[in-house]
């Protein structure tokens, strides 16, 4: 059942029905993996990333299968997708990029706008670069940031340079479950590697973070780069003004 508004006073005194739900007024499904470690605000499923609601929906698989994009997962995730569409989601986004895997089949099972990874928003950003211009993507396990994984969001590989960020220490406890962050060793580590990448190919014109772990650290990377940097929440706070425009009000 589609989401109802009350949009004036007279709505809002009016009779209300048809709208039976457990939990009410949320425009933005995540679906989750179920893991254990800090979450830093920034993160995807940290809450208080956002300036509007949004409603977790758990899975629980091992995040290896993920990466590999494993068929088996596919009815767990397409599940969650469902549960929170019928919560009354106006739009569903993945925590992962690698969910960019299951994109055409999550999108084909439910009624809502889907954007299972941040990598959706390769081509939208390839529009706004120039022709010879690539994109620096941080990705939680960069070999597999692949053609056959790309092709599911309209993507190609010939215009990234992946860095790979699943192998370095100062990422571990993310990356391995540890509980334990030095989150100033990761700062500096990512902010080197964007400054290595960028100062080696002086093509790069944009960073994308693949992974929904690493917005907290955007701003750093921008800081030091000068380079207009995309991750899950730019994604996510894109989806929810389409879903859920306001109306302008002002002088002329």
């Amino acid at each position: 059942m589609p989401a109802r508004r009350i949009g004036n006073e007279r709505e809002r005194r009016g009779v209300i029905e048809d709208a039976p739900r457990t939990t009410a007024g949320f425009p933005i499904g995540v679906v989750a993996i179920r893991l254990d470690y800090p979450k830093l605000p920034g993160n995807v499923v940290n809450a208080q990333t956002f300036r509007f609601p949004v409603l977790y929906e758990e899975v629980d698989f091992e995040i290896e299968r993920l990466f590999a994009g494993d068929p088996a997962l596919v009815d767990a995730v397409v599940d969650a997708a469902r549960r929170l569409e019928a919560s009354g989601v106006r739009a569903i986004v993945g925590a992962c990029g690698f969910f960019a895997h299951f994109q055409e089949r999550v999108a084909d099972a439910v009624s809502v706008p889907v954007f299972m990874s941040s990598l959706v928003q390769v081509p939208i950003i390839e529009a706004g670069l120039k022709r010879d211009q690539k994109i620096l993507v941080f990705a939680a396990d960069g070999p597999s940031v692949n053609a056959e994984l790309l092709a599911h969001v309209g993507a190609r590989p010939d215009r990234l340079i992946v860095q790979n960020v699943g192998d370095r220490e100062a990422f571990a406890p993310i990356r391995w479950e540890k509980h334990a962050l030095d989150n100033g060793a990761l700062i500096d580590d990512l902010v080197a590697l964007a400054r290595k990448q960028v100062g080696e190919h002086p093509e790069i014109g944009a960073i994308l973070l693949e992974c929904s772990d690493l917005p907290p650290y955007a701003a750093d990377l921008q800081e030091a780069t000068g380079l207009p940097v995309f991750d899950f929440i730019t994604l996510i706070n894109w989806a929810h003004q389409a879903v859920a425009q306001p109306r302008y009000y002002g002088e002329l």
